[in-house]
């Protein structure tokens, strides 16, 4: 599943740019431990966090990023030419021309922003899916603020952020007591307008009431995004939008080696597969994040996982012809090992944003391909074991229906994948019922049901289940999706 998808980027109510800080928080310094060393550079689950921060806003349809960097921006820029392809346009800003305190910097950016500007520090890992949320239904001159909790952050030491507080979905005050804010705390991920990026200038809200913020013209002391979110604030105009974890709309702050241990667990409990059963969920994705992470440190693309995959399920499918119970056993072992290695593959390519048709095609062709080798594999192994005796021929049968099922289920499955991404259902049963098979029957879990059986010695009634299940279920799959079959070929 090698290379790199170009994701086909669409403005986002409006937020085309995005502003990306490499040395500093939105509010402050970030206060680092430089004994740690953590940094735009540290990777996180295969990517630097500055490559992350990059592609995830890339995914989410921002059109230009503007990285405001220090002395490290040749190594930036080299991640981004050594890493998955970037295709949105980068522009470079060095801090000792726009430093970040300075409210001149942000009005000269506010020349490059047309509608809504997203403003973020790299020193975090956060959810495309957060991104699009924070400018769901936002309307002209208001802001948008991700908030998260404060005791996360304080695990790792004060971040220099302020403590929020809001109601129903509006921020109404900032810098106040934890017990007041509900333990929230704001991140370092906001959206303004244009408009409010060019009013850095204006005189601190904090020093005085609404009404004197027009005849009070002193520089203010505090650092110019927070004096724009305090303008905003007294507005009511900004809106807060809460992390999630454990949702498809998750944000972890990264400051120290806990940060980096943390943002990790957050990846790869964001990662699903398609079609995933309860032994995926509950035991494979547990166990294949070890080898998940072993693959990142030995740089493998995830079409070589895939043939990695796909050579221990082919060695299973050997180790079934040998026959006996034994080998039965091992070749189960195996078989259940190249089910946990076959969830790396797709791990791997969402955490390194390296999907693509072609792995994907790859993917589901190698499992087939295996599925089919472990069918044939067992069959014969079982007519080795009956010998010349009546009915030896049998499993022999039972081996040849289980591959046709498959095969047939395969191609099925396919027309299924490009009636739904192409084409479109007839009608919406058609689609609940093809999502509800797919999901509930077709999955790895039966490498648990083979190992089972090997376990008891009765690796040839398995055979009946798979030539009797594989059958049944391409009968039920072209069953309901034959209308959309024979409507939109």
């Amino acid at each position: 599943m090698g290379g790199s998808a170009v994701q086909k980027r669409t403005d986002i109510q409006g937020l085309t740019t995005a502003i990306l800080l490499t040395t500093t928080g939105l509010f402050a310094d970030r206060r680092r431990s430089l004994s740690e060393n953590i940094g735009p550079l540290t990777k996180v689950g295969g990517l630097t966090l500055f490559q992350r921060a990059v592609l995830t806003l890339e995914r989410a349809g921002i059109n230009q990023v503007i990285v405001l960097a220090g002395c490290e921006e040749e190594a930036l820029r080299r991640t981004l030419r050594q890493g998955p392809t970037v295709t949105v346009p980068v522009r470079w800003r060095p801090i000792r021309e726009f430093p970040p305190d300075d409210p001149r910097t942000w009005e000269a950016l506010a020349e490059d922003v047309k509608g809504f500007c997203l403003i973020a520090s790299v020193q975090a890992v956060f959810s495309k899916g957060l991104i699009e949320r924070l400018c769901d239904g936002l309307q002209e001159g208001e802001a948008a603020l991700v908030v998260y909790s404060a005791a996360d952050s304080w695990r790792q030491g004060n971040p220099g952020n302020p403590l929020v507080r809001y109601e129903a979905d509006r921020l109404v005050s900032l810098a106040v007591s934890q017990e007041q804010t509900g333990g929230c705390i704001a991140a370092d991920l906001l959206v303004v307008s244009a408009g409010r990026l060019g009013t850095a200038l204006q005189p601190d809200p904090s020093s005085s009431s609404r009404s004197s913020l027009a005849a009070v013209a002193r520089p203010s002391t505090s650092h110019p995004i927070r004096r724009i979110l305090e303008q905003a604030v007294l507005d009511g105009r900004v809106k807060v939008v809460p992390a999630q974890a454990g949702s498809g709309q998750w944000y972890q702050d990264v400051r120290d080696a806990s940060g980096v241990k943390a943002a990790e667990r957050t990846l790869f409990q964001s990662l699903k597969g398609e079609f995933e059963g309860f032994v995926d969920r509950h035991f494979n994705r547990k166990v294949s994040k070890l080898f998940t992470k072993l693959f990142l440190a030995l740089r493998f693309s995830p079409n070589v996982v895939t043939v990695v995959s796909t050579v221990v399920g082919l060695t299973a499918a050997a180790g079934f012809a040998v026959g006996g119970y034994a080998a039965g056993v091992g070749a189960a072992l195996l078989f259940q090992l190249a089910a946990v290695i076959d969830c790396c593959d797709g791990e791997v390519a969402r955490l390194t944003f390296a999907e693509s048709p072609l792995g994907a095609w790859l993917d589901i062709t190698a499992d087939n391909v295996v599925h089919m080798a472990i069918f044939a594999g067992i069959a014969w192994g079982a007519y080795t074991q009956h010998g010349e005796g009546h009915g030896a021929w049998i499993p022999l049968a039972l081996g040849a229906a289980a591959i046709l099922g498959n095969a047939c289920s395969f191609w099925l499955v396919r027309r299924v994948q490009r009636i739904r991404t192409i084409r479109g259902w007839n009608n919406p049963v058609q689609a609940a019922w093809s999502n509800f098979l797919l999901k509930n029957v077709a999955s790895r879990d039966f490498s648990v049901v083979v190992l089972l059986f090997a376990l008891l010695g009765k690796l040839d009634w398995f055979l009946w289940l798979a030539a009797i299940g594989s059958t049944a279920f391409w009968m039920i799959l072209l069953w309901v999706i034959r209308p959309s079959l024979g409507s939109r070929g």
